[in-house]
């Protein structure tokens, strides 16, 4: 028997954040979905470092793939986040998709910033939610809350509190 060492309220504090960011994954997925004229390539090409590879992914040999990959994995990463399904799998996709953004415009003094919703310096949004998903990764939540609580044959414990 699996032994969930969380109180109801570390569990609950979990699954929440869990699905507050699986909803901001899927919903930047299905946004780009309804909008034919989206497209990644304004922001690879406006890449402050690693500025080659982003240009190379930007190239119009690449640009439809990589529009797609990323659309995709948006709405995996979001779906797997807010159903509880392969939580594990859609943490280490987000954290790649983040940490590709994070790349792209990172927020260094001295470069010129990206597209930003405000005044950054080393961390910004995508770092911190590179941060929480690591410590989702590291929490199994869908012991509490998730599509893969109904398919494991284990129930775990909980500690009242």
């Amino acid at each position: 028997m699996k032994t969930n060492l969380y109180s109801s309220g570390q569990n609950t504090s979990l699954v929440l954040l869990r699905i507050l960011i699986g909803w901001h994954f899927l919903y930047e997925g299905i946004i780009k979905v309804y909008n034919p004229a989206w497209t990644a390539k304004g922001y690879l090409l406006s890449a402050s470092i690693l500025k080659p590879f982003f240009n190379w992914l930007s190239g119009d040999s690449l640009i439809g793939i990589v529009d797609t990959l990323n659309i995709v994995g948006l709405l995996a990463v979001g779906a797997g986040l807010l159903l509880g399904l392969k939580i594990r799998w859609a943490c280490v996709g987000g954290i790649a998709l983040l940490a590709l953004y994070y790349l792209a415009h990172p927020p260094f003094g001295g470069l010129e910033q990206g597209p930003a919703e405000g005044s950054y310096w080393i961390v910004n949004k995508n770092l911190i939610e590179i941060g929480a998903l690591v410590v989702l990764y590291q929490f199994p939540s869908y012991y509490s809350f998730g599509i893969e609580k109904l398919f494991s044959r284990e129930k775990p414990e909980t500690v009242n509190g």
